[in-house]
Order: C-alpha cells, then sequence, then structure tokens
C-alpha cells in the first residue's frame, strides 16, 4: 500500500492557527491532509492518541450515557442523541441497538482513535472521541453532551490512551476503485432469477457478490418490477409526506466502517442551501441534494412480502442514504410507506413532461 505524503505537523498548527473556527472537514480538504492528521497534529496539546481495541471500547461506550453519535460520509450527516445500549462486538461486525443510537460496526475499519478537548469561544471546552480509517477518514465520532458520564469519559481516555503520544502520523493512500467488468447480455435474466427468490433483504449483499455487481449497476439492471429511477425532489417530497402523515421511517446514512440508523417519525425539516436538514429533538440529519444524480425506489422480496426502500446515489454511483418504512422481522411492510414511494413522481415522467 502506498502511503500519503505528510505535512510536518508544526505546519498543519501554524495553518490551523489561522482559521481555528473552520470545521475540520473543510480544513483539511483544502489543505490536502486528512481529518486524522489534523487532530494527530495537535496530539500533546487538546488531543490523546487513543490505541484501538474494538471489544473493550465497544463494551465501555454504554457508561458515558448519553452522548451524540455521529457517522457519515461526503453527502450526508447522520447524528443521534441518546446512550450506546444492546452492544454486540463480532470481529467481522458489530452492532449498537438501542432505542436511539442504532450502529452496524464493521471493527477492521476502525485503525486511528483520538480523545479530543476543543476549546471553544466561549471558554467552554467540547469533548469528542473520534474514529478514523487506515486512509485517515473519520468513520465514526461520539460527542459529549451535558448529561454525559465525565468521570466514566475520563477513565476511558485513561484506559486507552497510547504510549505513543508524538505528534504527526502517516495515513495509507487510498486507492483508486476498480474499474467495474461491464455485465454481459444474459445477466439481467440471471440477476432477476436470484433477487424475485429473496426471502431475506440482507440476502441481496450475497448476489451482489455473486454477480459481481455494485448495487448501483444491480438498480440499473434489474426490470423495473424491481427499481424505478425517480425525480430528484423524491427526497423532498418523501420527507414532506412522512411529516404530514407522522410516518415512521428508517434512515440508513454510511460509510465503510459504520452505519448509523434513525427510525421513528421525522417532525422538523429545514431545507438550507443545498442541504436538506432534519433538527429533530434526539435525531439530526443533513443531507447534500446538490449532491445526488440518482434516486431509485427499489423492492426486495422478503417472506413478509416486498420491502421498499428510497435510495440516492452520487456521481460516482455510490449510495449516499437510504429510506425505509419502519418495520420489525415479521412483519409486512407500512401500507403507508410503500404508498408514499410509489407515489412519488419518475424520472421518465419528468423528463416527458
Amino acid at each position: 500500500m502506498m502511503t500519503h505524503q505528510p505535512k510536518f505537523p508544526a505546519d498543519i498548527r501554524r495553518l490551523w492557527l489561522a482559521k481555528p473556527e473552520m470545521r475540520e472537514r473543510d480544513f483539511a480538504r483544502i489543505h490536502d491532509i486528512t481529518e486524522a492528521e489534523l487532530l494527530a497534529a495537535h496530539v500533546g496539546a487538546h488531543v490523546t492518541r487513543l490505541d484501538i481495541d474494538m471489544a473493550a471500547m465497544l463494551e465501555a461506550l454504554p457508561g458515558l450515557g448519553e452522548v451524540m453519535a455521529l457517522t457519515r460520509n461526503e453527502s450526508a450527516v447522520h447524528e443521534k442523541i441518546g446512550p450506546y445500549e444492546n452492544v454486540k462486538y463480532g470481529a467481522h461486525a458489530s452492532i449498537v441497538l438501542g432505542e436511539q443510537i442504532d450502529l452496524r460496526i464493521f471493527p477492521k475499519k476502525w485503525v486511528h482513535a483520538f480523545s479530543v478537548s476543543k476549546p471553544t469561544g466561549e471558554g467552554d471546552i467540547r469533548r469528542s472521541l473520534q474514529f478514523f480509517d487506515a486512509y485517515g477518514d473519520a468513520v465514526h465520532k461520539v460527542h459529549m453532551r451535558p448529561a454525559t458520564d465525565i468521570e466514566a469519559l475520563d477513565a476511558f481516555v485513561a484506559r486507552f490512551t497510547s504510549a505513543d503520544q508524538s505528534a504527526g502520523m502517516t495515513v495509507v493512500e487510498r486507492p483508486a476503485n476498480k474499474p467495474l467488468i461491464a455485465p454481459d447480455a444474459e445477466l439481467p435474466v440471471a440477476l432477476r432469477d436470484e433477487w424475485s427468490r429473496m426471502t431475506d433483504t440482507h440476502q441481496f449483499v450475497s448476489i451482489l457478490k455473486r454477480f459481481n455487481l455494485s448495487r448501483h449497476q444491480a438498480v440499473n439492471l434489474i426490470d423495473r418490477d424491481y427499481a424505478w429511477r425517480l425525480d430528484l425532489d423524491g427526497v423532498s417530497q418523501m420527507f414532506a409526506g412522512a411529516v404530514a402523515s407522522a410516518l415512521p421511517i428508517m434512515v440508513f446514512v454510511g460509510n465503510d466502517g459504520c452505519i448509523q440508523i434513525h427510525s421513528g417519525p421525522v417532525f422538523e425539516v429545514k431545507p438550507m442551501g443545498p442541504w436538506l436538514n432534519v433538527m429533530d429533538p434526539t435525531f439530526h440529519l443533513h443531507l447534500r441534494q446538490d449532491h445526488i444524480t440518482e434516486l431509485w425506489a427499489v423492492r426486495k422480496p422478503t417472506k413478509d412480502g416486498h420491502v421498499t426502500s428510497l435510495e440516492a446515489y452520487g456521481a460516482d454511483g455510490e449510495l449516499i442514504i437510504q429510506f425505509f418504512g419502519k418495520r420489525h422481522e415479521g412483519h409486512e411492510e407500512l401500507s403507508g410507506w410503500r404508498s408514499l414511494v410509489e407515489g412519488l413522481q419518475s424520472h421518465d415522467q419528468v423528463n416527458a413532461a
């Protein structure tokens, strides 16, 4: 693996002093570094490097009490307020199944960790735990709240503090995406056969692997009985309908290391420029609608009837955000959700107008 050529920590700190109010992610992008490198440059000041021990860390997180959990990708930020509950560790995949914080965690992607105590302009200290992948990109963050157990946080940091508290770090260069193999002419028939025999939505990932397809390729290849393209305004229309009917929905935002899920109704949706924002008491979402280049309605068969999702993709074909109606295993999909998605304007309708 190639390594990213780091800037000297002193240079990063000097640049940061000129714009300390800037968001870390924006600063990192402007200066061609990663967010992890920005934090590592401040180790010994307001940042402490931690050693990763995923099983022990996940076991300890519930002791913090109420926190704000944040998972994001380039186009969507998902924030949930509450405690970590019902944590189950697995080396390949771990889960957090709390009433508020609901996560699917892929531990091998959690490579770097820091405790951050960032001074604010008001004289307060904003504390967080931040986790990054080998490429220096954030996979998950835990921000402290007024109700957080600070003694438990101090014990967490002391327990996992690394012996290496030198400033700076080296991250791995993210490889270019491998070009996807063009499907042969017979593939849509075989794909439909496999797709039609699904009994659980989780089988979809296995189907993608079997045919060497991306999710985006699959929805484009499958016939319109199972996926159809929608007008890009469909996300706003869906939120308007869900708010008006108090319909409980599920909102999935993820990256390579973590998927974070909201389940329940949404109440306060505020567009602001390119951003669509949900600002509810325990759930915040910030979605760059201008990053969405394709929006799809997707049906997957299950033993409880088909399940409908709304899936937004970026220009690179990567999934930005995914929506479902709230449902439990063994129960049919909410008819209100199905009607809402099926009533959204299709891409073909808009182009024909």
